[in-house]
């Protein structure tokens, strides 16, 4: 009989896979995230956990004081009780936390429209200046933004000392005899004043880096377009940079507004809301309801009421970035 040779497989060509098997009808094919479980909410779980501790908590409990009888005795020991909307009712008849609401929002305005002329003025005179001059001012821009807020309000309380403040020995030797020992911090308007050019001091710097940042991003080739139609400088910056920067613009303002109406530490360390109440505006009036007064449920109640006033200018911010993704879409 002849030999029966046994049948093998072809062996494939060196240098190549061997063909890989389809699974049966009927089996599923192991997923790639089947082996990780739980473990990546086990890494981010300390973020999760600390940002509930230190942002949501501190809202909630303020939240509840705010419907509670909290003063000094309810927190040394306890058992406040509920009274519900009252002290928001309280706060919102009462005619002195209205002037704080409109001062509020005169400090915000004037604030808000120094920062954005003066960051746009500059980030367009930063785009126009040379290398050299471009670092020297944005450098300067850094170190502004980056000196800490206590450290800058104290600087300007030395610069505006009746006795020994150098703005006074200015004025002074250029012929105002009137500014000689002039007391800043006891004149409202005048404190008024120093409180803003502080605010817009220190938040032009942000502002004008942001704006910078996004006007390196115009195609160049817009603007010689526009030289060439014969386009003035200001027509360039309304028909072509301005369009082209608006959600940068709208951002920068949208974040303006919040900095600028929550400011508290520029205004207690300088001027703890006085001369009388001429720099109180509503974070600075929370704390004194809260401390001076020790009514603890109303300075709750007045923080709840710039929250939601904050929250405002977020949805507004969001409807605005969300209409012009609908238009770009």
């Amino acid at each position: 009989m002849p030999a029966v040779r046994e049948q093998t497989a072809p062996r494939p060509p060196l240098g190549t896979d061997p063909p890989r098997r389809s699974p049966a009808p009927g089996t599923r094919r192991p997923s790639k995230s089947a082996g990780r479980g739980v473990w990546p909410y086990l890494l981010i779980a300390p973020a999760v956990l600390g940002t509930l501790y230190l942002l949501v908590y501190p809202l909630i409990r303020a939240v509840v004081i705010s419907l509670q009888d909290f003063g000094l005795r309810q927190l040394i020991l306890g058992h406040a009780k509920f009274v519900g909307f009252h002290n928001y009712g309280t706060l919102l008849g009462d005619s002195a936390f209205w002037e704080v609401v409109r001062r509020t929002f005169l400090f915000m305005a004037i604030n808000v429209v120094l920062i954005m002329t003066l960051s746009t003025l500059v980030a367009l005179m930063v785009e126009r200046l040379g290398r050299f001059g471009r670092t020297t001012v944005l450098s300067a821009l850094v170190l502004t933004w980056a000196m800490p807020v206590i450290s800058a309000t104290t600087v300007f309380q030395w610069l505006f000392h009746s006795e020994f403040g150098i703005v006074n020995e200015v004025l002074t030797g250029l012929g105002f005899e009137s500014f000689d020992r002039y007391p800043w911090f006891a004149h409202g308007p005048a404190a008024f004043a120093i409180v803003v050019a502080l605010v817009v001091w220190q938040s032009v710097p942000f502002a004008a880096i942001t704006l910078y940042s996004a006007l390196t991003t115009v195609p160049v080739e817009l603007y010689e377009s526009a030289r060439i139609d014969g386009a003035s400088g200001p027509r360039i910056f309304r028909s072509v940079t301005f369009p082209m920067l608006r959600p940068i613009f709208l951002l920068v303002f949208s974040l303006e507004v919040i900095w600028t109406f929550k400011a508290f530490v520029q205004i207690w360390v300088m001027t703890n809301g006085g001369p009388g109440d001429a720099t109180t505006i509503l974070p600075v009036y929370a704390v004194q309801t809260a401390l001076s007064h020790q009514r603890y449920d109303l300075g709750s109640a007045a923080s709840m009421v710039t929250v939601v006033l904050m929250s405002g200018v977020l949805v507004f911010y969001f409807r605005q970035m969300f209409r012009q993704e609908d238009e770009l879409a």
